[in-house]
């Protein structure tokens, strides 16, 4: 099913797509729009294909067939799991966030300073500015969430992706990130997140509801995340 939200071109649009890893297909046919300035949550239990979704948006998965358009000027930024990213990495939060930067200068070139500026202004945003010196395996899993959110704002592009941002935070960091999200749609920016979680997919603007690796609904929360369409998703295979 394909839905248009508004009269703006979709920022990213996939046709009968299809991926997978070393021969195994996860992705089958996928076909839908994520419109522009809207939240979009891939929603989904574990290994629907949310997350393989989410890397072939990202660019980080080639898909194995079918099409992915981007009418952005800009690469995505991608903000993987917590569980991605090692406790024992020697970095401080400062120096996660400028990682951020690396798109536009590489790894070994000093950051200017406008590059410094943007690092400080994704970090003051996600209110870690006060962590910055911390190292990153010392914070707690609300507070590493928001370093890597920091790090995806420096890429300063107008597509952020998100793998599971809220999974195993409290409820307050939780509502906090959601907040950020929210206006981060509103200043122009299009967020998409993978979850399971329903509370958040229902504040969403538009969802995409997978099932070993098909999608079978697409469309606005409240007409996707029915009762019969959640049980048919969640009922043992």
């Amino acid at each position: 099913m394909t839905i248009m939200f508004n009269e703006q071109a979709p920022r990213v649009r996939l046709s009968e797509l299809c991926a997978g890893y070393q021969g195994r297909a996860v992705l089958h046919r996928i076909s839908a729009e994520i419109p522009p300035l809207t939240m979009t949550a891939l929603v989904g239990p574990n290994g629907s294909g949310k997350s393989t979704l989410l890397g072939v948006v990202a660019g980080v998965i080639d898909p194995t067939s079918g099409g992915l358009t981007h009418t952005g000027s800009r690469p995505p930024a991608f903000v993987p799991q917590r569980g991605a990213v090692g406790d024992t990495l020697p970095l401080t939060v400062r120096q996660t966030v400028e990682m951020g930067r690396w798109g536009e200068r590489g790894p070994w070139r000093r950051l200017t300073r406008q590059d410094r500026a943007t690092v400080e202004t994704a970090m003051e945003r996600l209110g870690i500015a006060g962590l910055a010196a911390r190292q990153l395996g010392e914070l707690s899993g609300g507070q590493r969430q928001r370093a890597l959110i920091a790090q995806g704002l420096a890429q300063e592009s107008d597509l952020l992706l998100l793998d599971e941002p809220t999974t195993g935070l409290d409820p307050e960091a939780r509502d906090r990130i959601a907040a950020l999200l929210s206006e981060l749609t509103a200043d122009g920016v299009t967020v998409v997140q993978a979850t399971h979680d329903l509370e958040a997919a229902r504040s969403a603007d538009v969802c995409l509801l997978l099932r070993d690796g098909h999608l079978l609904e697409h469309g606005r929360p409240e007409q996707v995340l029915t009762t019969s369409a959640l049980a048919q998703v969640w009922q043992p295979a």
